[in-house]
Parts: C-alpha cells; sequence; structure tokens
C-alpha cells in the first residue's frame, strides 16, 4: 500500500498535500507516514507470526523518538549500537527487556548504562568484549544474558560497505572460533551465554542468504548442544530490503516462506532486528529547486537538499526515484528509475555542499523545472536523517509526522545557533 501518492497533481503523504507541508515549514524537509511505518511492522509481524519472534526495530535506521514511541506503542522490541539510541529508545518508552545491543566498541560507560537499564541482551562481537562485559557485570552485581555475534562467511550479494557476513569484516567471530568461544567463556558467572546472533548485511534482496547463514548456525547449535551448551536463542539480524523502485524488493511474507520452516519447531526464540524494510518507504525528502544550470554535455538541477541530508547517493552509489511534487493531472509517475516522463530532459540533481560528490541524483529524465519547483527524494526513511551531518555549517533539516490528515513537527529545523551552541558552551 502507498501512502505517498498523486492527487490532482499533487504529491500527498495520506491526506496532506506535501507542498503545504513545504509552505508551513520549508526545505529541506523529512516528510514521515505513520501508516507507512504501521503496515511494514505489522506485515513483518503477521509473516513470522508461527516463530512468534521478538522484532526489535533497528534504531539505526531511523531514530527520531517520535516514531520511536509510534512503534513502541505498536509492541515493537528494538536493536541499538550506541548509549544514545539506547537513551532514544528510553525516552521513547521502550520496554528494556526488549532491547537488544549489537556494536563492536561498546564503551564502558555504555555497557554500564545498558546493564543498570535491564536490557535483554547484548550481542557480543569478541573474546575481549566478552571478558570486559562479565567484569563489569559482575562489578554491579548483576547477571546479564549475551548473544554471540557468529559471522557465518556469507556472501549477501550488497555494496561492499554494507556487507557484514564475510570473514573480512570486523564484525562478529567466525563459526571455528565460536565453538571455543562457548568452551572459554560458556559458564561464566556474570553472563548467561545462551544465544547466538547473526546480521549479514543490508539491503539483501533474495532469502537465499538467509537460508544459507541459518544453515550454518543450525550446525553450529546442533554442536553446541552435543558438547552440552544451551542455546535458548536465536538472533536472526536485519537486512531485509525496501522498494527503492516498484516491486523490486522481497515483501516480508516471501522472506518469512524461506526462513519460517528452517526455524520452527525448534525450542528456540527467535529475534529479528528489521528496520530499512520498516522505514524506508515510509518518508520523501523535499527540497526545493534552487537554480538550474548546464555545464558542459551536462543540465544540472541545484536543490537545497544535499549530501549533508541524504548521504546514501554520494557513499552507497545509491539510487533513489525522484520526481516533482506537483505535476499534470495525466502524468502521475511510475516509480522506475528508467521511466521517461513527457519532455524529459536528463538531468543531475545536486546540493550546494563544495564536494563534487554532493549529488542526490545522476542522468535522470525529469520534467523541466524551474526555480521554486518541489522535488520529492522517495523511499529515505531508512539511513537518511539519521546519517546527515552539519557539514559546511549548513543547519539540519526539519522531520514532519504525517497521521491521515494531520501532520505536526517531529524535529523542528536547526538553526545557526544549534551549529554555535558546543562551542560557546565552554
Amino acid at each position: 500500500m502507498d501512502y505517498f501518492a498523486y492527487r490532482n497533481g499533487l504529491l500527498h503523504c495520506e491526506a496532506v498535500a506535501v507542498a503545504d507541508i513545504a509552505s508551513a515549514v520549508g526545505t529541506p524537509v523529512y516528510i514521515y507516514s505513520a501508516a507507512t511505518l504501521l503496515h511494514h511492522y505489522r506485515a513483518v509481524e503477521k509473516a513470522f507470526v508461527a516463530l512468534k519472534p521478538t522484532i526489535c526495530f533497528s534504531i539505526k535506521s531511523l531514530s527520531n523518538i517520535h516514531i520511536l514511541r509510534l512503534l513502541a506503542e505498536a509492541g515493537s522490541g528494538f536493536d541499538v549500537v550506541s548509549g544514545g539510541e539506547l537513551t532514544r529508545a528510553q525516552a521513547a518508552g521502550a520496554d528494556c527487556s526488549r532491547i537488544v545491543y549489537a556494536g563492536v566498541g561498546k564503551t564502558d560507560m555504555e555497557i554500564r548504562q545498558a546493564i543498570a537499564a535491564g536490557i535483554g541482551l547484548f550481542n557480543v562481537e569478541s573474546e575481549e568484549e566478552f571478558e570486559n562485559l562479565s567484569r563489569l557485570a559482575g562489578s554491579s552485581s548483576r547477571c546479564v544474558r549475551a548473544a554471540l555475534r557468529v559471522n557465518p562467511d556469507i556472501d549477501p550479494k550488497t555494496h561492499r560497505h554494507t556487507s557484514t557476513g564475510k570473514k573480512e569484516t570486523k564484525f562478529g567471530v567466525d563459526i571455528e572460533r565460536a565453538v571455543r568461544f562457548f568452551h572459554a567463556y560458556g559458564h561464566d558467572a556474570n553472563v548467561r551465554l545462551d544465544a547466538l546472533h547473526i546480521h549479514i548485511g543490508s539491503p539483501i534482496y533474495s532469502p537465499a542468504p538467509y537460508v544459507e547463514a541459518i544453515g550454518k548456525i543450525l550446525d553450529l547449535i546442533e554442536s553446541l548442544q552435543r558438547d552440552s551448551f544451551s542455546i535458548r536463542t536465536l538472533d536472526i539480524g536485519g537486512g531485509f530490503a525496501a522498494d527503492y523502485e516498484e516491486r523490486r524488493a522481497p515483501a516480508s511474507a516471501d522472506y518469512a516462506a524461506a526462513i519460517v520452516p528452517l526455524l520452527a519447531g525448534r525450542n528456540l526464540e527467535i529475534i529479528l532486528e528489521p528496520g530499512r524494510q520498516i522505514a524506508a518507504n515510509a518518508a520523501i525528502l523535499l527540497a526545493t529547486v534552487q537554480y538550474v544550470k548546464r555545464g558542459g554535455e551536462r543540465n544540472f538541477v541545484i536543490v537545497d537538499a544535499a549530501m549533508t541530508d541524504l548521504i546514501r547517493p554520494a557513499l552507497y552509489d545509491a539510487e533513489h526515484f525522484v520526481y516533482p511534487a506537483s505535476v499534470p493531472d495525466d502524468q502521475a509517475p511510475q516509480r522506475k528509475l528508467d521511466w521517461t516522463p513527457p519532455d524529459a530532459v536528463k538531468v543531475d540533481i545536486v546540493g550546494g555542499v563544495c564536494e563534487s560528490s554532493d549529488f542526490l541524483a545522476k542522468d535522470r529524465l525529469l520534467p523541466p523545472l524551474a526555480r521554486g519547483d518541489l522535488l520529492a527524494v522517495f523511499t529515505a526513511g531508512a539511513y537518511g536523517f539519521v546519517m546527515s551531518s552539519q557539514y559546511n555549517s549548513r543547519p539540519r533539516a526539519a522531520e514532519v509526522l504525517v497521521e491521515g490528515d494531520r501532520w505536526r513537527t517531529i524535529r523542528r529545523r536547526e538553526i545557526y545557533d544549534d551549529l554555535l551552541g558546543p562551542e560557546r558552551d565552554v
């Protein structure tokens, strides 16, 4: 179901014309659809219902506390990778017993914070980290639970910067080391090591890498059980793809159809960590055309959004569908990167940052554009605002949440005082 649609030539988020939001709060602005977030969350929940999993939304994909509160109220747990993300989950009213904590570089302060909060599970990534967790848990007079993150050496066929399941990445331990890990730490007095965790990358456009990885982990579980280690929980991570183009990504049900039969009836508690699949299509980044220019053989559309607002194209070679927010009634677009509208002009859509890598899209066929036109960058909800920066001393964008025919600002636009405040307060 698409809650971003053209009506009478105007792009709407649910029942609100996005141009009305731009008139009120300016651009660039991230506009989120609450209905889309909940639709995708419930799709994951329904698809995997046979496993009764704990669904832990990945905060690194989208961290605004108003959105986290919406998901917490829908029953979501959370996957965090820093003390700041844990603080956001707590501010959103999360049940801390349904929080899993991943990351290779947890500091002592972050670990103590998580122990005090009573999180459900630490995902441990190295021997030294485990020893430190045990030391800190012991000094807090707490017994905590941990899952060992195992690297199954699977190629998920995704971008090299987001592939995390191969041996040469910094994440987890390989399967051979995992057996030795349990023999060394499986009976620790302060940390109950009774779970395994995998996360092989993102976005993954096929269930096949999950099937291969889970098969290897199930063999590992059987081996550990033969050695009298009890494995209670398996966290299969996240990474499910989202539709950056229409109908390219598998649905939640497609992943579940391949994964559920592998895990059903195995007496394992299952944790899922979806982020992108829930959040990506729940937002657009709305920008205003500042100038149109020609350079050599290329046409440039310069907008007020930039790589500081959405770095995915520059960092990951990511492609987002981009289109004007106002079109003739009979020209509502198809969300395909190669779709050709009438009277199309090939353009690069770029921002005002002083870097050649500052672009939002290249070689796109778009209707003729002029100063003041609104452009929508679709599928911007995941790894969008969370990766924004103040490079070039650019204040960060506003965020807006739409619920039906109502909308509200959930993060105000930064002003210059926000840039200078931390430097003045010293």
